[in-house]
């Protein structure tokens, strides 16, 4: 058994401690929440703070607000506890470095909490993109046009930039748009607060270059209740009711596939062909509980973090630019 604290109870925290409980190998070793009503558990202890642990951990699961991630890692990592850190890595590059610098050489991983790479359309979709099935990639659209309630923002830290769909939703894009392409060499953004007027960017959109030639457009917005984005084609989220459709294209020199059906279309050679639909199949699974059990792995030495702090670093480097370049208009 793994012995997993859980360190924040919002809504990504609430889904950790849900998959924790119902999983066989894993265990929750306590909560940590400095609200005792948020920390109570029928089975397992409640903290204040890390330094009221009492019990023997293996791992901590941090899903608290982004400003406290770098300190509380930089924490654990002194306690000897390997790390599940939620996205993004830290608020700031420097704090990124600091729990880099803090981990080397501890014999403890920190791990990122970016749950797409675990999910199995993901995995396939990386698979199709780089096995040569459409070609050479050459150019991506993506959609992340959802509307969040209005509450959502009533908690503190969502009402600034840190609430805005850059860094919470679209960082998720970015990281999996690395993974099928590379690293990113040049970032291009705008938005506006146009409906909330809020002082954060409320919908907009980037163009990204990738050191492959790849070109790949993003557009967001949390303002419109579209069926475009990746928790409602995938279903993956509990919160966001399921809708199958589309929201990422990419194309390359010998056709196209499309995201989350991964229905791909090859068989012409230019415009004047016709090009022909082809289905892929994949087993679905739900991925955080693959985070979890990758992070259980991790922990018993038998996997490396797929992804960990450095790389990270470098998806919140993309946010950070896109968020410097956008303005509000």
């Amino acid at each position: 058994m793994t012995r997993l604290l859980l360190a924040g109870t919002g809504l990504i925290g609430e889904r950790h401690l849900a998959h924790i409980d119902a999983h066989p190998d894993l265990t929750l070793a306590g909560i940590v929440d400095p609200d005792p009503a948020r920390r109570a558990h029928a089975t397992a202890p409640g903290f204040a703070s890390f330094d009221d642990v009492d019990v023997p951990v293996d791992g901590v699961v941090i899903a608290t607000p982004t400003a406290s991630h770098a300190p509380l890692t930089i924490d654990a990592v002194r306690r000897g506890w390997h790390v599940l850190v939620e996205k993004p890595v830290a608020d700031t590059l420097s704090n990124a470095d600091a729990m880099i610098a803090a981990a080397r050489g501890s014999g403890v991983n920190i791990l990122v909490g970016h749950h797409r790479r675990h999910h199995p359309r993901v995995a396939k979709l990386h698979e199709v993109v780089t096995s040569g099935r459409i070609g050479v990639p050459v150019a991506a659209s993506l959609l992340w046009l959802m509307r969040k309630p209005d509450d959502y923002f009533d908690v503190d830290w969502r009402a600034g930039i840190d609430g805005a769909p850059i860094k919470q939703n679209l960082i998720h894009d970015v990281d999996t748009l690395r993974w099928l392409f590379g690293e990113v060499t040049d970032v291009v953004g705008l938005a506006s607060n146009a409906v909330r007027g809020a002082a954060r960017p409320e919908s907009g959109g980037a163009v990204l270059r990738f050191d492959g030639g790849v070109t790949a457009t993003l557009t967001y917005a949390d303002t419109t209740p579209t069926p475009w984005g990746f928790e409602a084609g995938t279903g993956e989220s509990p919160h966001i009711p399921h809708t199958a459709q589309d929201s990422l294209r990419i194309a390359g020199t010998l056709g196209g596939v499309e995201f989350p059906s991964l229905r791909v279309w090859s068989g012409a050679t230019h415009w004047n062909e016709a090009p022909h639909p082809s289905d892929t199949q994949v087993d679905d699974g739900v991925p955080l509980v693959r985070q979890l059990e990758h992070f259980a792995d991790v922990i018993a030495g038998r996997a490396d973090p797929i992804v960990d702090a450095a790389s990270a670093r470098r998806t919140l480097d993309v946010i950070l630019q896109i968020e410097a370049t956008a303005g509000l208009a």
